[in-house]
């Protein structure tokens, strides 16, 4: 590629380059220009002739591209719920659907008025926590991972946002680090089979962030031990898609009060909110 690039140039022939290796790459190349110059689609469209600086970096971006991985990690840029995060490599990057975790929290305390704690397990990026704190104004949130590299990730979109007084972040793993009690446990931990073949983007995110076990629910066993034990009264969790009928079965004799799954846009299980008490 020359070391001098025209936009309609540079979108010419990064799309033939992406072409053969990943899906819309017309519109990845677009996507990469944009964060690299700070533009929207409207300026790329309306100066098709201009030169783009500093290209050895942009060109850079192509090449990291071509090997799979993914744009998000890329540009240190993930939309999630209507708002745009940091992320980089030691956190998963937000899926889509993992916003429906958020409509189920805010379906179960709709009208939340009086103090309370929600503690979300595997922060990661921090998104979750940072939307619920926007939800939740008179939540305390106290975040937690096992990853200093998912922290260091969550603590600067908390301080992108002005809620560094409002989420705590704890390194531990699972319910270890907290003593306080819970009224709400939140979590979108690992659920994969460690045996499950996986594409190979995924190879760039954190493993541990992914896999859950031989079986791959024992993390979410884990943390339902923990919400009979403590008698946390809500408990919202995401889940694999096949995953429901073995949740069911392992709580067939514990006490609670309801047992709900949500499904995402596909009609898959999704996840679940339990309730011990009303």
């Amino acid at each position: 590629m020359p070391s001098q690039y025209l936009v309609k140039d540079f979108l010419k022939d990064t799309t033939a380059r992406l072409n053969p290796l990943i899906p819309r790459a017309s519109r990845e190349a677009h996507l990469l220009l944009m964060a690299h110059l700070g533009c929207d689609e409207l300026w790329i469209i309306t100066n098709q002739n201009s030169e783009i600086q500093e290209i050895q970096k942009l060109l850079e971006w192509v090449e990291r591209r071509a090997k799979n991985e993914p744009l998000e990690y890329i540009t240190n840029r993930v939309s999630f719920y209507s708002e745009e995060f940091y992320i980089a490599q030691g956190a998963l990057i937000p899926r889509p659907e993992t916003e429906l975790l958020i409509d189920e929290v805010i379906k179960n305390i709709p009208h939340a008025k009086k103090e309370f704690t929600i503690v979300e397990v595997g922060v990661g990026s921090g998104i979750i926590s940072i939307m619920l704190a926007k939800q939740f104004p008179h939540a305390k949130i106290i975040a937690v991972d096992i990853s200093i590299e998912a922290l260091a990730i969550a603590k600067i979109n908390i301080a992108r946002f002005g809620l560094e007084q409002r989420i705590e972040l704890r390194l531990g793993s699972l319910l270890e680090p907290i003593t306080e009690h819970v009224d709400y446990l939140v979590s979108n931990p690992p659920y994969i089979a460690n045996d499950a073949e996986l594409e190979s983007n995924l190879s760039y995110e954190p493993q541990n962030a992914l896999f859950g076990g031989s079986v791959g629910d024992e993390i979410i066993r884990e943390l339902l031990n923990e919400v009979l034990k403590r008698k946390i009264n809500l408990f919202t969790c995401e889940i694999g898609y096949d995953q429901q009928d073995k949740i069911r079965a392992y709580l067939k004799n514990e006490k609670y009060k309801n047992l709900d799954f949500y499904k995402d846009l596909s009609d898959f299980d999704r996840g679940f909110t339990l309730r011990l008490e009303n």
